[in-house]
């Protein structure tokens, strides 16, 4: 054989040789990018509602309209001056417009009405006084001792509501992040790997909920972070 042709022949295998390797060296580079670890963190808080909505519901009857109405009026201005008298200010008050029924044009009741007319008001409290508020309201008897009967309905509930959320929110953030690392840290110090750099995150919805049922003015407010490391060797 030629030397040139030895010369070309090494060349040629020595070409194929690195090829070869570089072959193996993606491949092996490829499939260590394939570990991951997907992990999520958890950060909670509980922090105390910033506003509440007291809806103050009650209802008159009577036989004469105007009579019911005038009734309706008077029972406000009480419930405001009850209020007012405990430091509650007129731009956190409205009073509703009133809701009239008239009895007489019930078609599927058969049986005598006891009154003709039912008028139902709403004066509503909307504060950032939440302890405040939350006192008076364990004090509505005195509305009750002034003959205001205050009713209960599914749809005039009071609510406590915290809405200063992007204030927590960096801080909740970080503190899910930091123990979802700590997790992806676990797993790899067991698996003999070590932790590589973040390949996907994800921040979930923000919740916020009563802490329990007797406490509606104290929020849980809780996130979960969701995101996947790469496993080095």
């Amino acid at each position: 054989m030629k030397p040139t042709a030895i010369i070309a022949s090494a060349i040629i295998a020595l070409g194929l040789l690195a090829l070869g390797l570089c072959i193996r060296s993606g491949i092996d580079f490829a499939a260590s990018r394939d570990r991951t670890v997907d992990v999520r963190g958890l950060a909670e808080r509980e922090v105390p509602a910033n506003v509440v909505t007291w809806p103050i519901m009650f209802k008159e009857v009577g036989n004469s309209l105007p009579t019911v109405y005038a009734n309706v009026s008077a029972t406000n201005q009480r419930i405001v001056d009850f209020l007012k008298t405990n430091g509650i200010t007129d731009q956190e008050i409205s009073i509703g417009a009133p809701k009239v029924q008239d009895l007489t044009t019930d078609r599927y009741n058969n049986q005598p009405l006891p009154y003709n007319y039912a008028i139902t008001s709403v004066v509503t409290v909307s504060s950032g006084k939440v302890k405040e508020i939350h006192a008076l309201i364990n004090r509505q008897g005195e509305l009750f001792a002034q003959g205001i009967a205050i009713t209960n309905d599914y749809n005039y509930q009071i609510t406590y509501d915290f809405t200063d959320l992007n204030s927590i929110k960096p801080e909740m953030i970080a503190e899910a992040t930091k123990n979802a690392r700590e997790a992806a840290k676990k797993f790899a110090d067991d698996s003999e790997s070590s932790l590589g750099k973040i390949k996907t995150a994800r921040q979930g919805q923000f919740t916020i909920d009563d802490r329990d049922a007797t406490t509606p003015y104290i929020k849980k407010v809780r996130v979960v972070t969701s995101l996947t490391y790469y496993l080095e060797d």
